[in-house]
């Protein structure tokens, strides 16, 4: 039998953070428009990067 070398790839991470302060998500989204924040379907809020291509 032949072995072949797997292909491994990344394809997504999570990471959260503790910053001990109250954040208005609200005015973060207002501020920055590359933001999505919909509290009904995600607790957290989603930064959008074009380039490179990401969701923080």
């Amino acid at each position: 039998m032949t072995q072949t070398k797997p292909i491994v790839s990344i394809e997504n991470v999570v990471a959260s953070a503790s910053v001990d302060q109250a954040i208005d998500l609200k005015d973060v989204t207002k501020k920055f428009p590359e933001t999505e924040w919909h509290p009904d379907q995600f607790p957290g809020l989603v930064f959008r990067l074009k380039s490179p291509k990401t969701a923080t």
